[in-house]
């Protein structure tokens, strides 16, 4: 992953003479500012001023950087990095950088021939910031800022507040203004605001653009411009009638295969598919179509690449220097300080960032418990415990509870999603009583037991029956989405449907009712990209999922069946309004480990539409199966897995069924039907 120390900067010429800045004034002062209306008297000095600093030009107070010293400019995004600015109506590009231990600092980029003297910045106080303003430059020029040590050494670095990045394998900074696009979505950001997502329903669509599909343009990489991508997913999505997209590795990262889990420019959505305004342009389209965004966010760790964060000034800035707090032996990756305000800053900073310039509707946070625990897949000696002498992270702890309080404060309606492996307390828990404050927790423990069961020969599922029923007896300590993401489907873990035990017919029947119970138990719903249609090899960010699928009859019965479950489960409340507490799920039978079946239903508040789930896990036709039930009422059947349409044996099932007063699994009353082998058969009462 680390790439070598640059001998110089990316796409700098060789032997060429150091040339002025395209555009630069040729030491001329301006005669009137830029814009200045003929014929009229002209505004007092300091009110003209005045004027020109609030709507054109950027500079950095002694307040910013008292703030950003103190952890908490929440804008610094708009003050470090690159932008547009005017000073003395000249028309330019300011530049800003946080290089506390560096002897010099300058900017070299495509506007001064990559000339490493001409440009060099001023350094504004103790607190370490650099700024310089360059006349002249425009969008789209490539530009590092090249740093020396007081040692003498000379590091190119992009910049971390960067907006733009040039398309690997160049790995400079590109300016950019990305103040201009004109958003159609205020209706979305409105309603979104008054949304409790507790009692919404959340439908997830994982997504990795690059292999979504390949752009049939026959270029070697094949990536679709985010404006294209977009104007095929809206209809995909609305199709399948999924709530929001998550989007994988958005922020700028160096190598394809990390997927965009080792970051090196957090403030620039990549450039595989466009400039920022393409990515604005999906996020807008996205939302007037009704479809929310979450992007993944890591702030556990980066990318040790030579022009990233590491080492940023010669020193240890953004990264802790001791390097069995500061490393990832495993993963070959650098942990932020998250004992410094700068540090911290920079991450809130950005989050934010993502939340204001592009509307995006929440982060799912990946790694938790890598920040959580000091000894998180470390060896005794490759740790340090804390000042308590255990082995918590107190600093990453304040740090989420910091993060959760500004974004919710700010937000409402945000989501904020753990993707969190352990049992770490009040992940979903308020900040004011000692919690994260995080909205959502990935439930990695459902996900391990629901792919472990349904990897079982049927034949020892009974052995294993309370795998499947266990989180349910911990489902009200957080709010949970139930994943079955990009994790589960790579690296020799087989693809969903080749999980599954059986010939082919099997395999997919098995996990038609698989997700029924999925779509039937309590939490949000998370499936990748393929999982909805069958996908039978396991993902790779190399290739496009395999569409033609979808011409065989039990991939197109698949999609077709996760669609259906996707309409009921918008359609009736009782399956989302109620997640966390009991009193929106009930076992009917949780106990049937002889014939493997489970039997549940979901209410809301109103106790009406009520949903009851009865599924069988074998492949045996169960005849007379009886469910004990709550009611006497009619129960009417609204799917069974097993019909024709969706790649089952068209086995038939009664389209309404009364109960009669006969006592079933403490229930005064029961209800009784041939239940087909591999069936999920659900119905409303």
């Amino acid at each position: 992953m680390a790439a070598k120390q640059e001998k110089k900067p990316v796409g700098r010429p060789a032997g060429k003479t150091a040339k002025k800045p395209v555009g630069r004034p040729a030491e001329k002062t301006a005669k009137k500012p830029v814009g200045r209306p003929a014929g009229k008297t002209t505004k007092k000095p300091a009110e003209k001023a005045a004027k020109k600093v609030e709507e054109n030009q950027v500079f950095i107070s002694e307040a910013d950087q008292y703030v950003f010293a103190q952890g908490s400019h929440y804008d610094i995004y708009k003050k470090l990095g690159a932008h547009p600015s005017v000073e003395d109506g000249v028309k330019g590009m300011f530049f800003a950088v946080w290089a506390p231990n560096a002897a010099s600092v300058n900017v070299i980029g495509t506007f001064n021939d990559w000339n490493e003297e001409i440009h060099q910045m001023e350094k504004l106080g103790p607190g370490g910031i650099y700024k310089l303003f360059i006349p002249g430059v425009g969008e789209n020029e490539l530009y590092k800022f090249l740093i020396r040590t007081p040692a003498g050494e000379k590091l190119y670095k992009a910049d971390p507040f960067a907006n733009y990045a040039e398309m690997r394998p160049g790995n400079a900074s590109k300016t950019f203004d990305i103040s201009k696009f004109k958003w159609s979505d205020s209706a979305w950001l409105e309603e979104r605001a008054q949304k409790d997502y507790n009692k919404e329903p959340m439908a997830i669509y994982e997504c990795h653009i690059g292999s979504w599909m390949k752009h049939p343009d026959g270029t070697e990489e094949g990536f679709y411009n985010y404006r294209e991508f977009a104007d095929r997913v809206v209809e995909y999505l609305k199709d399948m009638r999924y709530t929001h997209i998550e989007l994988m590795g958005i922020a700028e990262y160096p190598f394809d295969g990390s997927w965009g889990y080792q970051v090196t420019g957090y403030y620039a959505p990549t450039s595989r598919h466009g400039n920022p305004e393409d990515f604005m342009y999906l996020i807008n389209t996205l939302h007037r179509n009704k479809i929310g965004v979450i992007l993944d966010w890591v702030p556990a760790h980066f990318a040790t690449d030579a022009h990233g964060l590491g080492c940023f000034d010669g020193q240890c800035i953004f990264e802790h220097p001791d390097p069995r707090i500061g490393e990832h032996p495993d993963w070959g990756t650098k942990i932020f300080n998250y004992s410094k305000n700068e540090v911290r800053n920079f991450l809130i900073a950005n989050a934010l960032f993502w939340i204001k310039e592009y509307h995006i509707d929440g982060i799912r946070i990946d790694a938790v418990a890598s920040m959580l625990y000091l000894d998180y897949s470390k060896r005794e000696g490759q740790w340090v415990p804390n000042k308590y002498g255990g082995r918590e992270n107190l600093d990453a702890i304040e740090f989420f509870k910091h993060l959760n309080s500004v974004i919710h404060g700010a937000y409402p309606g945000f989501l904020t999603i753990a993707e969190e492996s352990t049992a770490w307390p009040k992940v979903t828990g308020s900040v004011e009583d000692d919690g994260l404050g995080f909205s959502f927790k990935w439930n990695m423990g459902w996900m391990h037991d629901f792919c472990e069961y349904m990897k079982l020969d049927p034949l020892f599922r009974k052995n294993n029956h309370y795998a499947m029923t266990f989180a349910m007896s911990y489902n009200n300590s957080e709010n949970y989405i139930l994943p079955l993401s990009h994790d589960e489907v790579v690296h020799l873990k087989c693809s969903m449907v080749n999980k599954m035990p059986g010939y082919p017919v099997d395999k997919y029947a098995n996990l038609r009712v698989g997700y029924s119970y999925m779509f039937g138990h309590a939490g949000k719903k998370l499936l990748f990209m393929g999982q909805d249609f069958g996908q039978e090899r396991e993902w790779s960010e190399a290739r496009e999922l395999d569409w033609f699928l979808l011409g065989e009859e039990q991939n197109k019965g698949m999609h077709e069946y996760v669609r259906e479950l996707l309409k009921l489960y918008r359609k009736y409340p009782a399956l989302y309004s109620i997640d966390n507490d009991w009193g929106g799920f009930e076992w009917l039978n949780a106990d049937d480990a002889d014939h493997s079946v489970y039997s549940f239903f979901r209410k809301d508040a109103t106790g009406k539409n009520n949903i009851m789930f009865v599924l069988n896990m074998t492949p045996m036709m169960w005849e007379n199966y009886k469910v004990g039930v709550p009611k006497k009422k009619k129960y009417k059947l609204i799917l069974n897995s097993d019909e024709k349409r969706f790649g089952g044996n068209g086995h038939e099932l009664p389209a309404e069924i009364t109960a009669v007063k006969e006592t079933c699994n403490y229930k005064d009353y029961s209800i009784s039907f041939d239940l087909p082998p591999y069936t999920a058969a659900v119905f409303v009462f």
